[in-house]
């Protein structure tokens, strides 16, 4: 069983490989992150930690970030304009929180991260198996 110290959220910094976009989030230091094996996140090697809205904070480049959206064109991909990384999105399954891609996060806030694959590759499929945003009773 995990102790308070793990179990509390912790604020964490990240961002593009550039610099140029950079955000906080509070998560816990022990979270799970989900492996997709969906097209674009495969490519991509994108780690998804969901948080609520209100647990991630956009720092700076705003004005950097490029949009990109398809198939349901629900999803919002936010990437770097400059070093095309995407370090956050907003997903379709989870559209009043984000994902923030694990391995855009500066790793000296982090604790274990318990990597669980989930078969994007049939996302319509296997979308009722994503765990809920994390509520306001984890602190």
């Amino acid at each position: 069983m995990e102790d308070d110290a793990t179990q509390r959220l912790l604020t964490h910094r990240g961002g593009c490989h550039c610099g140029a976009v950079t955000f906080e989030l509070e998560a816990q230091a022990n979270s799970k992150v989900l492996d997709c094996s969906c097209s674009i996140c495969s490519m991509a090697g994108y780690l998804h930690l969901f948080v609520p809205r209100d647990r991630f904070h956009l720092l700076s480049g705003r004005d950097a970030l490029v949009t990109y959206r398809f198939n349901t064109g629900v999803a919002e991909h936010y990437f770097c304009g400059t070093c095309g990384v995407k370090s956050f999105y907003i997903p379709r399954s989870h559209r009043d929180g984000y994902s923030v891609n694990a391995r855009c996060i500066e790793p000296s806030t982090l604790g274990k991260l318990e990597v669980v694959p989930f078969d994007g590759g049939n996302w319509e499929k296997n979308a009722d198996e994503l765990p809920p945003l994390p509520g306001p009773d984890v602190a």
